[in-house]
């Protein structure tokens, strides 16, 4: 069973539902997909198994071989590739590593050179199978790295908990497609709700079954349980505003191990 983890907006307590979930089942995989700020690990008394680079492959163009005919700029998406005139200019920041260009051109001028976009690490702690990415600075093209992420996991793993960047965009589709399930943490102010419906429309279009986890739920307003209300979306736990909880994040303490009756309730989530 795969349970992504995800949000509309940064900030909502995706991260501390993903480690305590994946603590209080203990023998699992945790997939952070944020690769732009991992942080799931910080939470994790984690052993480093395996680091290694991630690439893309972008295009590299023979130019005694070009004819500048213009079709590889003609088919490429992403305006990462141009011929203007007798020059040719690539953009590797923009490529999504298609491979359009190099296999639709008719002299076979292009071929394809790796260009690293980020590191992907492997670890372990307390039973659970950690794997996540690290975006390079500045690098724009998460979605093949969260690729990578997954294509690591372990499929004979009987429960893997994803780590999904916040959002409704392209990383986040990447990271949720596939679950069996999803879990959308919210907040119960109107900027929560806003991006809340957001991501229930995301989700919806894809066709996967999810519940809401409400943080902070004492404090805001009704406008989020109004809505799932009205909408027949289960509120599948509700978390407080709680300092002690607050204190143990600051200093990277899981919410279970600081306080050690919220086990039983996530592994009833």
């Amino acid at each position: 069973m795969i349970i992504s983890i995800a949000s509309g907006k940064g900030g909502t307590g995706k991260t501390t539902i993903a480690t305590n979930l994946a603590l209080s089942i203990g023998d699992c995989q945790l997939l952070d997909c944020d690769v732009e700020e991992p942080n799931s690990h910080i939470f994790l008394e984690l052993k480093l198994l395996e680091s290694r680079p991630v690439s893309l492959p972008v295009p590299q163009v023979d130019l005694e071989k070009c004819t500048y005919c213009g079709k590889c700029a003609e088919v490429c998406q992403f305006s990462a590739i141009a011929v203007i005139k007798k020059n040719v200019l690539t953009f590797p920041e923009l490529c999504h590593g298609c491979g359009a260009c190099s296999m639709l051109c008719p002299v076979k001028a292009i071929t394809e050179v790796d260009r690293e976009i980020g590191t992907l690490e492997i670890g372990q702690s307390d039973g659970i199978r950690f794997i996540h990415g690290i975006l390079e600075i500045s690098e724009a093209m998460s979605p093949p790295l969260i690729k990578a992420v997954k294509e690591a996991a372990d499929n004979n793993n009987s429960i893997t908990i994803v780590d999904v960047p916040p959002g409704t965009s392209c990383p986040v589709i990447e990271a949720v497609k596939n679950s069996d399930f999803c879990l959308l943490v919210t907040e119960p102010t109107p900027f929560g709700l806003n991006d809340l419906i957001l991501a229930v429309e995301m989700i919806r279009i894809l066709k996967i079954p999810f519940g809401v986890v409400v943080n902070r739920s004492d404090v805001g307003d009704e406008g989020v349980e109004n809505y799932c209300r009205e909408e027949d979306i289960p509120i599948l736990m509700k978390i407080p505003m709680d300092r002690d909880i607050a204190v143990a994040y600051s200093k990277g303490i899981p919410l279970v191990a600081a306080k050690p009756e919220w086990r039983n309730r996530f592994l009833k989530l």
